[in-house]
């Protein structure tokens, strides 16, 4: 193979070439090709020699690796630009894995992050670092899915004290408050934005609240700082009923705690579980469960408009940016969830069987499928289709009593029975289930 110079990937920030070190500096003036952005070659331009070849990579991040790899096959020198430290959400990692770690040589300037934090006195080393800066995302409708370009950000600030925000042209800090506040964040987040960075015309704003930046606009480029002001709420599992809002004037169609309990313990969510809901009611067993599957997603359904106007207000309330609501009746739109790794049934609205069948046909391996009843029919209607479908399956019933007070003393007054009956697919069942 023809030996030649790796490829020497250079941080720079908008200072340009004053704040190159002089190793990077030497790489650009030796190099025949520099790859990087319009915004960054604008940089160095001026420097460079007049035979050197600038490549803008704008929208052609995927085709860099064959650009160097080409350049190299002519026995050309190449250095490509990137911002900051180009291993901290850069284009450093995509380079080492289609070329090698042999073929890259990175030369970081000061992270944009590390002077962010620099300038409003704020440690980092617990810091979550996250990105919205790509396309277009778009506004932050509540129950956005995994896709949406805010998602993975939202997701970090709930589960993180402080985290740093790479924005974009258009995510930008104003969009992704609003998109907060959509989640059902207010005055828990303070918000600190960092607009051109080592320029001139540095502008700092700090701990400005989510009202005060969802209609502003900031100097771009921008990054921001997010921090909470109250500590995060723990992993939900048990909430009071009446911590949820339920269908009025009859008050009490929730899934109750005892066997919302008993019924999230038999699903087994793991942190990044996909969770189906079928019937979600007021949300709770679904909110739940998005609350216990942090790196996960909880998918829900509910026929009743006025249940899923409940349940998207508990959303709000909970702050569940893991958590899709979806008004209809099952099974209409499950084909176009994910395959879940866990699924709870506490409506059917009369497709019980066909819902059963649906499901173990979609559930992922070692998927469990999870279902309360209230009425011998539907349990009978249940565990026929699933001896049916050749699936294995435990039944609990759950009496519970809660105290109430009688005079100056207390009582025990019986709730119904309800039976919690899980299901598996035989062949991923271990024998000693049965």
């Amino acid at each position: 193979m023809k030996s030649y110079e790796p490829c020497a990937v250079i941080g720079i920030l908008d200072d340009g070439w004053g704040g190159l070190s002089e190793r990077a500096r030497q790489r650009l003036l030796a190099a025949d090709l520099v790859i990087g952005a319009g915004r960054t070659l604008d940089l160095v331009r001026a420097k460079l020699p007049a035979g050197c070849r600038l490549q803008d990579m704008d929208a052609a991040i995927a085709q860099v690796p064959e650009w160097i790899k080409a350049a190299h096959a002519a026995g050309q020198v190449v250095a490509v630009l990137a911002t900051g430290d180009p291993l901290c959400h850069g284009i450093a990692p995509l380079l080492i894995a289609r070329l090698g770690a042999a073929q890259i040589e990175v030369l970081p300037a000061p992270s944009t992050v590390q002077l962010l934090c620099a300038r409003f006195r704020k440690p980092w080393q617990t810091l979550r670092i996250a990105s919205c800066h790509g396309a277009d995302a778009g506004e932050w409708l509540p129950g956005a899915s995994p896709s949406h370009g805010l998602y993975c950000v939202l997701r970090a600030i709930a589960l993180q004290p402080l985290v740093a925000v790479f924005t974009g042209v258009q995510n930008t800090p104003a969009r992704l408050a609003r998109a907060l506040i959509a989640v059902g964040h207010g005055d828990d987040l303070t918000l600190s934005v960092a607009c051109r960075l080592q320029l001139p015309d540095e502008q700092l704003f700090p701990s400005l609240t989510l009202a005060e930046i969802a209609g502003r606009e900031f100097p771009e480029p921008n990054v921001l700082l997010v921090e909470r002001r109250r500590p995060i709420r723990p992993a939900a599992l048990g909430r009071e009923d009446l911590e949820y809002r339920q269908r009025a004037p009859e008050k009490g169609l929730i899934t109750k705690q005892e066997a919302r309990v008993l019924s999230l313990a038999k699903l087994r969510l793991a942190p990044d579980a996909t969770v189906w809901d079928i019937g979600a009611g007021s949300g709770a067993v679904g909110l739940e469960a998005a609350a216990l599957a942090l790196h996960g997603h909880v998918w829900a359904i509910e026929k009743n408009a006025g249940d899923a106007a409940n349940a998207r207000a508990n959303a709000l309330r909970f702050q569940a940016s893991n958590y899709t609501l979806v008004e209809g009746r099952a099974p209409a739109h499950l084909d176009t969830w994910p395959d879940p790794d866990a699924v709870f049934i506490g409506g059917s609205g009369g497709e019980l069987a066909a819902l059963i069948g649906l499901v173990l046909g979609r559930l992922k391996p070692a998927g469990r499928l999870v279902m309360n009843f209230v009425t011998l029919e539907n349990l009978a209607t249940a565990t026929r289709t699933l001896a049916a479908a050749g699936a294995v399956w435990d039944l609990i019933q759950l009496q519970a009593s809660r105290s109430q007070p009688i005079l100056d003393m207390h009582r025990l007054a019986a709730q119904n029975p309800v039976w919690i009956l899980t299901a598996r697919k035989e062949e991923e069942c271990p024998a000693t289930e049965n």
